[in-house]
């Protein structure tokens, strides 16, 4: 499974470092790798309309409910070769152990092809087609070469009018998604898996502080409205606020100074915030908390603050029985059932607002994600294919695939 991770991460648009983004000729070649590693395990291959790789394995019962277990393919720019990767090749690793096994139920294994959101500015359009989130508006969106959604997925030899058909249906079971912690929280445990139980909510925003810019040999200190003054101590109260509140926390990605000269006093300065908790009502009241400070700042200093709102995700429950499904597993493996929630996105929090959705994490080695360095330990891809078995045991004499057959009956 680690040397499959790392044969992928040899697909990029970039020589000399991973970069694998939406529909990108490499995602073609990424394909057909893993059509090479499905062929022999009984699995109808299909690559529907947005380009997600789905491979389907049949259960006993041919009509029988299907079991969704996979992650995406696509990567950020200079990516480790595991994020997202390992849970589609995890999913694959599972339909090899079955050795012609045929379940109550069915399995379908997908490698969506973008969750990241690097090539147009906006994330999970691969788990989107399934939910029914691509809409028209969301095709014309382009790239910074000016190539729309809709001309890439044509690029790519798809037909854009055949989205609908990758649609969930009502003989889905659920969802699972393996992926890494991408984060030291289990390394700092000292516990290899997790269920995930929740994923954080996030607010995104873009601040200005507006001041005036002036010479910055003439213009004395006490006579300055200096914006990056203004944010930089604004800045510290970003830190402050993310210490103070549990569980929160607080980013200032992006700062930009403007006129942006060495010898002129900004006048505008502009940020980014990350925010992200995985109760709701504490992020957004940490929002308008930070907004205000930033007010008062600037008010105390001469200057004027605009702000907007990027993004607003609220956080994701994961089902409570699927996560307990995880956390059994884990706990069939000796391993404790910690569970936790995840402060990324996943694919997962599209899903779960049409079918039951979990999440199993592994630990990922010095929290180390998004990064070449990126790795996992082999000792806990074991332990996570075993968990992945022994879920797939506990699902099949589950009440849910019962409750699923008397239904469909």
């Amino acid at each position: 499974m680690i040397a499959r991770c790392q044969r992928l991460a040899t697909f990029t648009e970039e020589p000399g470092r991973t970069t694998r983004t939406f529909l990108s000729p490499p995602m073609r070649d990424c394909h057909r790798e893993i059509a090479e590693w499905i062929r022999p395990l009984g699995a109808e291959i299909k690559i529907d309309a947005v380009g997600n790789l789905r491979a389907r394995y049949a259960g006993a019962d041919p009509m029988a409910p299907r079991l969704l277990v996979g992650s995406h393919l696509d990567t950020v720019p200079d990516a480790g070769p595991f994020d997202g990767v390992l849970g589609v090749v995890l999913g694959l690793a599972l339909l090899e152990l079955l050795q012609g096994e045929r379940l109550p139920f069915g399995i379908e294994v997908i490698g969506f092809s973008e969750e990241e959101g690097v090539r147009f500015g906006m994330p999970f359009i691969g788990s989107g087609a399934l939910v029914g989130t691509i809409d028209e508006e969301m095709l014309e969106k382009q790239d910074r070469r000016g190539v729309s959604v809709r001309a890439a997925i044509e690029d790519f030899g798809l037909n854009p009018s055949d989205i609908p058909d990758a649609r969930l249906t009502d003989d889905i079971l659920g969802y699972i998604e393996f992926h890494i912690e991408q984060g030291p929280v289990l390394e700092e445990l000292g516990l290899p898996l997790a269920a995930v139980e929740t994923i954080a909510g996030q607010t995104r925003l873009e601040v200005i502080f507006v001041g005036r810019a002036n010479h910055a040999g003439t213009t004395p200190m006490r006579l300055r409205r200096d914006a990056i003054a203004g944010a930089a101590e604004w800045i510290t109260a970003v830190e402050r606020e993310g210490n103070r509140v549990s569980g929160l926390v607080a980013t200032i990605g992006a700062i930009h100074a403007k006129p942006g000269a060495a010898n002129v006093i900004p006048g505008e300065a502009h940020l980014t915030l990350d925010l992200r908790h995985a109760v709701n009502e504490v992020r957004l009241t940490a929002v308008d908390t930070l907004i205000r400070s930033g007010e008062e700042i600037a008010a105390h200093r001469g200057l004027s603050l605009r702000h907007s709102i990027l993004m607003n995700q609220p956080s994701v429950l994961m089902n409570s029985q699927f996560v307990g499904y995880v956390g059994e597993a884990i706990r069939r493996t000796g391993c404790k059932p910690h569970r936790m929630a995840s402060g990324a996105g996943h694919d997962a929090m599209v899903l779960a607002e049409k079918i039951p959705t979990a999440m199993m994490f592994l630990r990922t080695p010095g929290g180390i994600s998004h990064h070449p360095e990126e790795t996992v330990n082999i000792e806990d891809v074991e332990k996570a294919l075993e968990a992945g078995m022994n879920l797939l045991k506990l699902i099949a004499s589950s009440p849910a695939l019962k409750q699923q057959r008397v239904q469909r009956a």
